[in-house]
């Protein structure tokens, strides 16, 4: 096992404060996004000699047997910490045989590679988890349209009201949401239904929330069409600890806060406002489930001595938190290559006579084969590939 350090991703939306705060650096006026702790080509995270690509590249048997027969040379996840003071894009990504056949069409016909309206970077799918940290916000799937459509007549604007009825008739999530983003019009409703929002803002219930999220979204994205793709949707408030697993097909945005993301290693995404990114609304509407859910928690197993399993589906991840004590318990999946996570207090890592200190926000990668034990008084995130 080694130690492993991550680049900190500036983007735009990222908050200036919360990921300096946990890793114990002084904030410098930047906004601090993301960290990343994986072998993403693009910004790989360090060993204390090389990159962990490079690691791989070299020595692929230390991520395991079955992800190298799975998936092939290549760690098949990304760790991250996420730390949002404005909403992200509105975005989606493909199932694999979505994201193949996408790729082998681009690769064919174009655009480029590197063209900002590529929508497929590569061949993989790219299902994702945030464990919050801090109470995070984020928007999830569609809700029942029926009863978004009773609320936006709450709102009384009239001119909504081609998209309430359309809401009413069969299929009509998706031509509503397509109309949206193909349609200039619709900015100037946008502005039209952020002011009666703005109005009834401070109302107890679901029209105030519906109202909340409006104004909150609009603040950072005026006019923008997307704040009435964003009223389509469940807003989720996960409490510490709580997960959300955002899988192929998903509509989502994350709002706000700090948390451990976990996803498979790839760049598919495909936008559907809240950016000046290039949206592909066709593609979009081929990708998207508009099956309208009410989000839940992820499932938290408890598989003993303080380790704790997010129950997800996605072959390409797993994630574990572990609670340590002063009773060493044994870092799980010691077949595959994992990573390490420190969230909080000190987390000692311990492999025969090697020992590795972790405080928080600091990570160590685990080679597949090697068996270490984890004590102290601190919770770490463990992330490894979903085949073991």
């Amino acid at each position: 096992m080694q130690r492993l350090t991550g680049p900190v991703q500036h983007y735009a939306w990222g908050s200036p404060t919360l990921i300096p705060e946990l890793l114990g650096t002084e904030p410098d006026g930047r906004p601090h996004a993301e960290l990343w702790l994986g072998a993403h080509p693009s910004a790989p995270a360090r060993l204390e000699s090389e990159g962990l690509d490079e690691r791989v590249e070299r020595d692929p048997a230390v991520v395991g047997a079955a992800s190298v027969e799975r998936f092939g040379r290549r760690l098949p996840y990304l760790l991250k910490l996420l730390a949002a003071a404005e909403p992200l894009s509105l975005q989606a990504h493909p199932t694999r045989e979505q994201a193949e056949r996408g790729w082998a069409r681009e690769e064919a016909e174009g655009p480029a590679r590197d063209a900002p309206d590529r929508n497929y970077k590569d061949d993989w799918p790219k299902p994702e988890m945030i464990v919050a940290l801090t109470e995070f916000d984020a928007l999830c799937g569609f809700a029942d349209p029926a009863r978004t459509a009773a609320l936006w007549r709450e709102l009384e604007v009239e001119a909504l009201d081609p998209l309430v009825d359309a809401l009413g008739t069969p299929d009509g999530l998706r031509a509503v949401l397509l109309d949206l983003l193909d349609d200039e019009r619709w900015r100037g409703v946008a502005g039209l239904v952020t002011e009666a929002a703005g109005r009834r803002a401070e109302e107890e219930g679901a029209v105030g929330d519906l109202c909340r999220t409006a104004v909150e979204i609009a603040r950072f994205y005026p006019g923008d069409p997307g704040v009435l793709v964003a009223l389509l949707m469940n807003r989720v408030r996960l409490q510490p600890g709580e997960a959300l697993f955002l899988g192929a097909g998903n509509l989502h945005a994350y709002l706000s806060g700090l948390g451990v993301e976990v996803m498979a290693n790839s760049d598919n995404v495909l936008r559907g406002g809240l950016t000046p990114k290039h949206v592909d609304v066709a593609e979009l509407g081929a990708v998207l489930d508009f099956s309208s859910i009410t989000p839940q928690p992820v499932p938290l197993v408890d598989e003993g001595e303080g380790r704790f399993r997010f129950d997800t589906p996605a072959p390409e991840f797993t994630l574990w938190r572990v609670d340590c004590s002063d009773t060493p318990t044994t870092v799980p999946a010691s077949t595959t290559g994992r990573i390490v996570l420190a969230t909080s207090g000190r987390v000692q890592l311990q492999s025969g006579a090697t020992a590795i200190t972790l405080h928080r926000g600091q990570a160590a990668f685990l080679p597949a084969g090697e068996t270490v034990s984890a004590h102290g008084g601190g919770t770490a995130f463990v992330a490894g590939p979903g085949v073991r």
